[in-house]
């Protein structure tokens, strides 16, 4: 069980998308969830990303500022992973 930085519910991990920051500083959508770097979560839904956009969700998971341009290209990645 993992918690969504958006919604604050508790899901399977299977459920939800994993955010990672790389050992780069880079943030990128994991969707495998086995990639190496710290990881956060969110429900698959685009409510709940602006929910962890408007909360600092992600922020406080990472402790560190995230860039408007990553959640920008956070969005849509999300939004391509919807359509599939």
């Amino acid at each position: 069980m993992r918690k969504c930085v958006g919604c604050g519910e508790m899901k399977p991990k299977k459920e939800l998308i994993r955010v990672l920051r790389t050992a780069d500083e880079e943030f990128v959508l994991d969707a495998t969830g086995k990639k190496n770097g710290r990881g956060a979560y969110l429900c698959c839904s685009k409510e709940c990303f602006q929910k962890a956009v408007k909360s600092k969700g992600l922020e406080r998971s990472f402790k560190q500022a995230i860039p408007a341009e990553v959640y920008e290209r956070l969005e849509k990645e999300m939004n391509e992973i919807d359509t599939k």
